[in-house]
């Protein structure tokens, strides 16, 4: 089950979706075979020192490619992740010994849109869910309504 933060005083920009366990589960699977250097669908290790700690935090993430530029989404919206990446201004991206380390810019809503159909055509089956009902089909103007909610960046 997922739980959603849908509180009425809480803006999209604060939106966030906390990982069920199996989703958890899910994820610690996805980590080890990246971990292991066997990409699941173009999954790579998110790893981000931590804002407060100052230790390094992983993450499975997918990596969407598009138009010759690279993303991530963050479908379940304000996570500790993007919390991290924000605080740190880089990360690194992994998949097995391949390590790169990465600066990004976080894309203004009106960018959003075709990155949100193409990471929905791409990732639709496993984060479909966090959409409600959105998907690749979906307007410009259903894209952009609801993109103040997915934080994406673009990798440098």
């Amino acid at each position: 089950m997922t739980t959603i933060d849908t509180t009425a005083t809480t803006p999209a920009t604060t939106r966030y979706i906390k990982p069920a366990k199996a989703t958890n589960a899910f994820n610690e699977m996805v980590l080890k075979l990246t971990k292991l250097g066997v990409s699941v669908m173009g999954s790579r290790v998110l790893s981000v020192r931590g804002r407060k700690s100052g230790e390094l935090r992983s993450v499975p993430v997918n990596l969407l490619k598009l138009n010759g530029e690279r993303y991530l989404v963050a479908p379940r919206g304000v996570t500790q992740w993007v919390r991290n990446l924000r605080a740190a201004g880089e990360g690194q991206l992994s998949v097995g010994r391949r390590t790169e380390t990465f600066t990004y810019t976080e894309l203004a809503d009106a960018e959003k849109p075709e990155i949100l159909r193409a990471y929905l055509k791409r990732w639709k089956f496993e984060v479909g869910v966090f959409f409600d009902g959105v998907d690749a089909k979906a307007s410009d103007e259903k894209l952009l309504e609801i993109a103040p909610g997915y934080p994406i960046f673009k990798i440098s």
